[in-house]
């Protein structure tokens, strides 16, 4: 998005582009990055520099990093966040409540800058690219900058039309990754380390015992006309891997494939996990408006799933590679042992 007036923001974002660069007329050489206190990430093939004790007036573009950022109680060094699905996860509303909320979709260029942020983050390299909130490279010009969830460049091809293919499956580490690199951003390593830890125990209890080798399982995250259905190996292929099930799309390698309901009929999957968004951009968003749908379409009403109601309700954050990726483990897992489908 073009710049179209000169703001105070606009005047010291500049200035900390000039800052990064070393400006002022001072002679001799720049310091090395360790004598100036720059703490150097690779973050989906760009380095990100970090001075100081970091950033002051972070902006997060997606609920996943703005999540993150909250559980490592950094709620204080926030300025805004924006684009959400979900309410903010338990636990987290107090510090949420304290964070400007910009926009439930995504805020304009200016209306993030207007927060005079020294750091951007998102989840997803739609909303910090091309056709989304802005460029990477359109911060970078500003002295400002960014991250983007490595689960969203890693092993994941978004060059193509819809929300990209996985080239190889994602893992709990990547987005563990993730905690790490923001802590460090913050320097907040030992926050990163305690969430980490906490994250990583919460799976080994949700799926200590659990074998639903012969279950078959179904994402639904949104849409009664054209459903985007989890195909194998993005967060869904996490959890289905986790609980040692079945995706009845694994054969698809993405992220979100849009499927007929003639084809979801024909694989008949044991279980459907459905995501219950709060959102209003698609038809279907809601738990219940899919359940209804289910229930009501002759060609899903005799799917084994709907005649048994073996739904499970999942956020829509917990179905996207987050931290709370994890609160999908424990409830898929727990649903199969309340539905008898494990051993």
């Amino acid at each position: 998005m073009p710049i179209t007036r000169p703001t105070a923001s606009f005047a010291a974002l500049l200035c900390g582009a000039l800052l990064l660069t070393g400006c002022g007329g001072a002679s001799g050489t720049s310091p090395s990055p360790a004598q100036a206190g720059i703490r150097v990430l690779d973050n989906c093939g760009q380095k990100v520099e970090i001075k100081g004790d970091g950033p002051r007036r972070a902006v997060s573009l997606n609920q996943g990093t703005t999540e993150i950022m909250l559980s490592l109680g950094l709620a204080d060094r926030m300025a805004g966040t924006a684009t959400w699905t979900d309410p903010v996860m338990k636990g987290l509303e107090k510090a949420n409540a304290g964070v400007t909320r910009l926009a439930e979709n995504n805020p304009s260029f200016e209306k993030v800058l207007d927060t005079e942020p020294d750091f951007v983050a998102a989840s997803f390299a739609s909303t910090l690219g091309k056709g989304g909130v802005a460029t990477r490279e359109q911060f970078a010009k500003l002295g400002v900058p960014t991250y983007l969830s490595p689960s969203d460049c890693v092993g994941k091809d978004n060059s193509g039309d819809g929300d990209g293919v996985r080239t190889k499956p994602l893992t709990m580490d990547t987005v563990y990754g993730e905690v790490r690199d923001l802590a460090r951003v913050f320097g907040e390593e030992k926050r990163g380390e305690d969430l980490v830890a906490s994250l990583t125990s919460r799976v080994a209890k949700a799926t200590k015992g659990l074998d639903a080798s012969k279950v078959t399982l179904l994402y639904w995250f949104s849409d009664a006309n054209s459903p985007y259905m989890a195909g194998c190996c993005g967060a869904p292929g996490v959890i289905t891997r986790e609980v040692g099930a079945k995706n009845v799309f694994d054969d698809t390698t993405e992220e979100w494939p849009q499927i007929n309901w003639e084809t979801v009929a024909d694989r008949n999957p044991d279980v459907l996990v459905i995501g219950d968004l709060t959102r209003k951009a698609q038809t279907g968003e809601s738990a219940a408006k899919k359940i209804e749908f289910l229930e009501s379409n002759p060609v899903t009403r005799n799917m084994d799933a709907v005649k048994h109601k073996r739904y499970v309700l999942l956020s829509g954050q917990a179905m996207n590679p987050t931290i709370r990726t994890v609160e999908g483990i424990e409830q898929v897992a727990a649903a199969l042992r309340e539905f008898g489908l494990s051993k």
